[in-house]
């Protein structure tokens, strides 16, 4: 019984170590280990690329602050969220403003007091400088 055991054992762990081996993938080039074909040692990156990236997100995010300020506002449209921070914020009785209903505030953008509505977001009136 002991005989059996053991070369149950040891055909049961040659099958197990074979299988192992036959599944790792071969490769005879170093494709699998460098997939878009680069050659090893040379670094890619280029600092003039990286400034150049950054140069035209600058380029991008200041088109977008100009295209902000020439917004023409409305009354019903939804204030842009760019526009929603404390920064614009103001308050009614230090510019001469009619008092906010509930749920209402008072901002100002591009001399504009624009009150907007908290819960929707919506522009409920407008008034210029």
């Amino acid at each position: 019984m002991k005989k059996i055991l053991a070369a149950l054992a040891i055909s049961l762990s040659a099958l197990t170590a074979s299988s192992l081996t036959s599944a790792a993938p071969h490769f005879d080039d170093d494709s699998y280990d460098n997939p878009r074909g680069f050659s090893k040692g040379r670094d890619y990156r280029n600092s003039d690329d990286d400034d150049d990236i950054q140069g035209k997100r600058r380029m991008r995010e200041e088109r977008g602050v100009r295209r902000l300020q020439q917004h023409k506002w409305q009354t019903g449209y939804v204030m842009p969220q760019h526009y929603r921070g404390n920064g614009y914020k103001v308050e009614f009785k230090n510019h001469n403003l009619p008092k906010p209903g509930r749920n209402q505030q008072w901002y100002k953008i591009n001399n504009d007091y624009i009150l907007v509505d908290s819960d929707s977001n919506s522009i409920v009136r407008i008034q210029g400088m």
